[in-house]
């Protein structure tokens, strides 16, 4: 009996530890997880604490508010301010105020050239030169005979269409292409545009004894002449071949100026073929060149500092000096500006490829561009013209045949902003011998005369030409 009591008592016992055991391990394990916080000692210290950090957050919230509020007021004070005028000059000489900004980039060959067209063109982080949009812009170019006629009429065209400045166009012309370029000028009445005429045959002597091969005869080195063609008091211009297609406002390339540096006087684009390389054909002997040779299709000219160093008895001598050797010229003017920059190379500030991309057979033109945005201006720079073999051909023919067909009446735009053209010309247009071409405006004239009497019909190009006798 006492052995069953001591045996219960066990049993009791074990269960009693089977059930006390896990329970009590429980519990520990649940009190260990909670973190112990110290509790505050009274609901005095409560309150001390809790309005203290209500303090520093409403503070921090304040000066945060005052921050913005004087962040605004900030800005509405430059907001308020007035424009500056256009007579205040940026150190660089550059007009601030109403100005279109124009994008140009100096070009260091193929590389930059690939990078241009890599990024496409865009330039926005960098500081651009600016144009002021009532600054005239100049424009020279050497057009003579029937089909050079037809060629500066579809290049007009094509800068007319994408300018926002007034423009003076100086043409050296012969008699055919002065009639031809007056009637259509007179027949667009374009405003906030001068044009003026050179005679071309008053300067054949100047250029008639150098020898040359080119296509473009004797005209084509007319450009050597042009710092003692132009108006002495004109200090610069751009000067293009009549083969030539604006993709883009030509004020952007007039910027281009604001980035000559030094001695440097011609602005030029790198030729995109071998030829200057003299690896065409076997026994081809190009005239001398620095490196490929610079195309002349677009040239930037600083006519004051040309004249300063004495540009006339420079391309002079050298023509002089290599012609006893090579004889002849094959690229007309362009060889001999190679020539003189062979040796004198600080003279030259060397523009990107896409300010000249070049179309002849055997050039490297796709490397200026990456997009159709990224052409500005097109050179057909061969005797093949739009027959040229390019893979892109195509998109090129389109736009010079756009231009082609384009009708010049469309360009007669006014610029808002500028002076009137009577004024523009008499105050920024160079004062020059050959004959302008005057403001014809219908609001000028009678009020009573009809309408078909006050605009000019237009003109086909088949009508202008005069009759070439039998042969």
């Amino acid at each position: 009996m006492l052995v069953m009591c001591r045996g219960r008592r066990k049993f009791l016992a074990a269960s009693l530890a089977l059930v006390f055991i896990p329970a009590l391990t429980w519990l520990y394990l649940s009190v260990g997880s909670f973190q112990v916080k110290p509790l505050p000692l009274s609901p005095l210290e409560v309150q001390s604490s809790t309005s203290v950090g209500g303090a520093g957050e409403r503070q921090a919230l304040e000066l945060r508010v005052r921050a913005v509020e004087e962040e605004n007021r900030a800005l509405r004070r430059e907001l308020s301010r007035p424009p500056r005028s256009p007579s205040a000059r940026l150190p660089n000489g550059s007009h601030r105020g109403n100005q279109s900004r124009t994008h140009s980039e100096e070009g260091t060959g193929d590389n930059e050239g690939q990078k241009a067209a890599a990024v496409g063109n865009s330039s926005d982080c960098v500081q651009q030169p600016v144009v002021d949009k009532c600054e005239t812009i100049h424009v020279a170019i050497v057009c003579a005979g029937y089909n050079a006629s037809r060629d500066v009429v579809t290049l007009v065209k094509s800068v007319l269409f994408h300018r926002r400045n007034p423009l003076h166009f100086h043409f050296i012309t012969d008699s055919i292409a002065q009639q031809i370029l007056s009637s259509l000028f007179h027949t667009w009445m374009v405003p906030a545009v001068r044009v003026d005429f050179y005679d071309a045959d008053e300067l054949k002597s100047e250029v008639s004894w150098i020898p040359n091969k080119h296509y473009s005869g004797i005209y084509g080195l007319m450009k050597l002449v042009l710092t003692k063609t132009l108006p002495s008091n004109l200090q610069r211009v751009i000067v293009l071949d009549t083969d030539i297609t604006f993709a883009t406002d030509i004020a952007e390339l007039w910027a281009v100026f604001h980035k000559f540096k030094g001695q440097q006087v011609l602005g030029l684009v790198e030729n995109q073929s071998d030829w200057y390389l003299g690896n065409l054909w076997k026994n081809h002997r190009p005239w001398p060149a620095l490196g490929r040779g610079f195309n002349t299709g677009v040239i930037l000219l600083l006519l004051d500092r040309l004249r300063k160093l004495r540009w006339e008895q420079m391309w002079r001598l050298t023509a002089e000096r290599e012609l006893m050797s090579m004889l002849s010229t094959s690229l007309a003017d362009q060889d001999i500006f190679n020539a003189v920059i062979k040796q004198n190379p600080f003279l030259v500030h060397q523009l990107p490829c896409f300010w000249n991309v070049q179309l002849s057979d055997h050039t490297r033109s796709e490397k200026c561009y990456k997009d159709v945005s990224d052409l500005k201006v097109i050179h057909w720079n061969s005797p093949k013209k739009l027959r040229v073999k390019n893979k892109h051909v195509e998109f090129f023919r389109n736009l010079y045949l756009t231009f082609l067909e384009y009708d010049g009446n469309l360009l007669r735009r006014e610029l808002f902003g500028c002076p009137s053209e009577a004024d523009h010309n008499s105050e920024n247009a160079p004062d020059v011998g050959g004959p302008a071409v005057p403001a014809l405006r219908p609001g000028l004239r009678g009020a009573d005369e009809p309408r078909e009497r006050r605009l000019p019909h237009r003109l086909q190009r088949g009508t202008v030409l005069p009759r070439q006798p039998p042969a």
